[in-house]
């Protein structure tokens, strides 16, 4: 039985393959948990006042924050991360002029950008709901109570908004972390830049077997980690 489970084991990991491309495979975890961190976080912090401004009165500002969200949700994620890498980093004279080519000629720059830039869009969609979600009689309450509108807010709608937000904006997180995979199309070497990198010399399927599973790790320990979370900020509604 222990022969037969080394053989099983030896089809899934092969130590020779481990030792040339197992510390890669982390340092390429390590580069997608760095882009997408920053990325959602950026995201987040652009995502709010997208949302804001879709919800305006003031109408160019609301047509902007329209038009954004609509091609940015509205487009693949690849063909944003494309024109980015491809077609801004076309204009090498410009950048360079500017002082920008340092960006614009990094692959992960550009995919960090394309990324943020993507999942402001939904994370604003999401804002947008989660404040709609919100009872008027909220809002009428902090008027009665003569409350600021910015103290309103800060203080009494946006930490409910937020309870509400925090679940589809998981969703958002997860999904960014498998859709991080195609950064690896722009030689980012990521979890799957070093796949394709190590596939492309050995031609053993194992690689992406690798490269699953540590996907599902990071996918597993960010659903814990906001469940968690989750609890903890509701813990005093009824259950």
């Amino acid at each position: 039985m222990s022969a037969f489970l080394q053989d099983a084991l030896a089809l899934v990991v092969d130590p020779d393959l481990f030792d040339r491309y197992g510390w890669r495979m982390l340092e390429g975890l390590w580069i997608t948990v760095k882009l997408v961190g920053i990325s959602f976080t950026l995201g987040l912090l652009l995502g709010m006042p997208l949302a804001l401004g879709r919800m305006s009165d003031v109408r160019p500002v609301q047509l902007f924050c329209r038009a954004y969200i609509y091609f940015f949700r509205g487009s693949p994620l690849l063909a944003q991360l494309f024109l980015i890498y491809y077609g801004l980093g076309s204009m090498r004279g410009f950048w360079q002029d500017v002082g920008l080519w340092w960006f614009f000629r990094d692959a992960w720059y550009c995919s960090l950008l394309a990324f943020t830039l993507n999942t402001a869009a939904y994370q604003a969609e999401i804002f947008r709901g989660s404040l709609l979600a919100v009872p008027k009689g909220q809002y009428e309450a902090c008027k009665a109570l003569g409350l600021h509108r910015a103290t309103a807010f800060l203080k009494v709608v946006l930490p409910q908004s937020m309870l509400v937000a925090l679940g589809p904006l998981g969703n958002e997180l997860i999904l960014m972390i498998k859709a991080s995979a195609i950064a690896s199309l722009v030689t980012v070497y990521d979890v799957m830049g070093v796949a394709r990198l190590a596939f492309s010399r050995t031609f053993d399927f194992q690689v992406y077997l690798w490269a699953a599973l540590l996907y599902l790790l990071i996918v597993e320990i960010v659903r814990r980690v906001l469940r968690r979370i989750e609890w903890r900020l509701s813990r005093h509604m009824v259950r």
